[in-house]
């Protein structure tokens, strides 16, 4: 089924050295690509006549500490047109940035401050990158794996600046 996914042979021709692996189970395809092409390929899935992924589902991030690279995105796309989902996959190691895609999808704009807020991943050429959901004093990266299970150390004051 794989083999004969349009988005899947289309990616294969325009990006052959970028697509590392292609899964599918239960009807839905997964392609994990290198970093540096993502923005390249989302522009690419978006504009495709035969593919107008125009809709981004959603946008999250992934630890897997300990290993190297230590962060996964996941960007959740469906082609209206095609009637198509497809998972897209990158790694990122940590203390490097991603791409934006907040120029192809809008919506990227706050899911992208949620993957950088909650796991400290930085999204080059975002429009505001800030906390969305903690406040700007908030020490650390609640979801990363290493985060300490207590919480951020609270026997110190905390100001809130408004």
């Amino acid at each position: 089924m794989v083999e004969s996914n349009l988005t899947v042979k289309k990616l294969n021709e325009r990006f052959p050295s970028s697509v590392l692996e292609v899964k599918t189970f239960r009807g839905e395809v997964t392609v994990t690509v290198l970093k540096r092409d993502i923005l390249e390929i989302c522009k690419f899935l978006h504009s495709d006549p035969d593919l107008q992924y125009h809709f981004l589902v959603d946008l999250c991030g992934l630890d897997f500490f300990p290993q190297s690279p230590r962060f996964e995105v996941v960007y959740l796309l469906c082609s209206m047109k095609e009637y198509q989902r497809l998972r897209l996959k990158t790694r990122v190691g940590e203390n490097e940035s991603i791409s934006s895609v907040e120029s192809v999808w809008k919506a990227a704009n706050w899911l992208e401050r949620e993957v950088y807020d909650l796991f400290g991943i930085p999204f080059e050429n975002h429009s505001d990158l800030r906390r969305i959901l903690l406040w700007d004093g908030f020490e650390g990266h609640p979801l990363r794996k290493d985060f300490p299970v207590e919480g951020p150390d609270f026997d110190k004051p905390f100001v809130l600046e408004v």
